[in-house]
């Protein structure tokens, strides 16, 4: 059976296993991810009811990242599961419409902190995990119509990484698989509500599902024989049992998508980073001023339609997860502001009067032909003296085929730990990013991300 292959999967498969490729990716995914999350404990202030909740709930032995507090596994991963997406500044699959790595770095970690583990376990958890969630990303062939896929995919790499760094066996791990099938849920109304915030916290959900699933299965809650393929399972329940098996089996355990990764060089939906790369080439031209543009257009295909509709919506953003979800917006800062970084999601950078000008500038065209895939974008601005100019950007920035060098990955992390609520000097900074790129060799992972000052 399906479940069956997959379980056995994710409990025997070696460290050694692991490509070159997809392990150089793990590091820095892992990488990413503590930083984005220490930068969003001081910068997200959707999350801060999480961590509140974790702070008061007691002490134990997990991490709440970027602060010297510890609780319960499941409450720091739920804590600094809502850090992970807040600044919408982590990594992403290209491929398929998911945050592999979102919901699985803060729940791997929060279970490892129980057990001494080794960076070579935490690796080849990550690894098995991530490469689950770009799997069933990647196999669905029908929509999950009236569902919002990321956390929900993220739930059982999560859940697969989690199972494998408590050393669950295959028949354990099919329970944890069950266990969180029981708790994946995150409805589609997430992207058309004016003013949640939900779209920013949402893998809080997801990780402390994970923790809990892995959890329970270790302590003897039996799962069900069948729960990706079977008539109540994953692919019947998200999308009307249509799924490719061929694809969610290609290679497995010798081929592992987290090779596939793509890293963020600007912290917004990874839709609008094309958008974002044109506006800065088109600001690079000589004699550019942004004030004599008369008109901008974006020509966007089927999945960025989302992120320049409603109009009046995405040119004014009430919320700096709706902004980050807005290629108007977005844009609008690469032509005024010439970049477009951590601190202008803010109320104040969201009420500029600059960027809100030019936001209204703004018009998108529909042309799919132009624009198939989700990480191209052409953008054309016209002048007050009729001039139009326009820039296009097949493939964004931090693809595989164009990816960010391993020294700005450092520098980004390095920027984002300054930023922590409790916040790490760039000495201190510098020195847990090489332990971190380097952490094959560590022989217990605990306590390494503790802030220093």
């Amino acid at each position: 059976m399906l479940s069956d292959s997959l379980c056995r999967h994710i409990a025997e498969t070696a460290f050694e296993a692991i490509p070159p490729a997809a392990l150089a990716n793990t590091r820095l995914a892992l990488l990413d991810a503590i930083g984005v999350m220490l930068a969003a404990s001081e910068m997200s202030p959707e999350a801060a009811p999480f961590t509140a909740l974790a702070m008061a709930s007691g002490t134990g032995p997990a991490t709440l990242l970027g602060r010297n507090e510890r609780t319960s596994p499941a409450l720091a991963a739920f804590a600094n599961g809502a850090l992970a997406h807040a600044l919408d500044f982590e990594d992403t699959f290209d491929a398929a419409p998911c945050h592999p790595n979102a919901a699985l770095v803060p729940a791997v970690l929060a279970l490892a902190s129980t057990r001494a583990t080794t960076g070579r376990e935490l690796l080849t958890a990550m690894a098995i995990g991530c490469d689950l969630t770009c799997r069933i990303a990647s196999s669905l062939t029908r929509p999950m119509t009236g569902w919002y896929p990321p956390p929900i995919l993220g739930a059982f790499g999560a859940t697969a990484a989690t199972a494998r760094i408590i050393g669950l066996d295959a028949a354990a791990t099919r329970g944890a698989l069950s266990l969180v099938l029981c708790q994946a849920t995150a409805p589609a109304e997430i992207k058309y509500s004016t003013s949640t915030t939900i779209r920013a916290i949402r893998e809080a959900f997801p990780a402390q599902a994970a923790v809990v699933s892995a959890q329970l299965a270790r302590d003897g809650v039996v799962g069900f024989e069948t729960p990706f393929e079977g008539e109540g399972g994953f692919f019947q329940i998200f999308a009307g049992g249509g799924y490719d098996p061929e694809v969610l089996t290609d290679r497995l355990g010798t081929y592992f998508h987290g090779a596939e990764l793509t890293f963020k060089r600007w912290p917004a939906c990874r839709g609008t980073h094309a958008y974002i790369e044109a506006a800065l080439r088109l600001r690079e031209a000589p004699g550019f001023d942004w004030r004599r543009i008369t008109s901008a257009t974006v020509v966007v295909g089927e999945v960025q339609q989302m992120l320049v509709m409603p109009a009046e919506r995405k040119r004014a953003p009430t919320t700096s997860i709706d902004a980050k979800f807005s290629i108007f917006f977005t844009v609008a800062l690469a032509l005024v502001r010439g970049e477009v970084g951590l601190d202008d999601f803010d109320a104040a950078s969201r009420g500029n009067a600059d960027v809100l000008a030019m936001a209204a500038r703004m018009s998108a065209r529909f042309d799919p032909a132009a624009i198939p895939t989700a990480i191209g974008g052409i953008v054309e601005i016209v002048f007050d003296d009729g001039r139009a100019v326009e820039a296009a950007v097949p493939i964004a920035l931090g693809h595989p085929t164009r990816s960010i060098p391993v020294s700005d990955m450092v520098e980004k992390f390095v920027a984002c730990a300054e930023r922590a609520s409790v916040p790490w000097t760039r000495a201190a900074a510098g020195l847990l990013a090489h332990r971190l790129l380097t952490i094959d060799d560590c022989d217990d992972i605990s306590g390494l991300f503790q802030p220093a000052v």
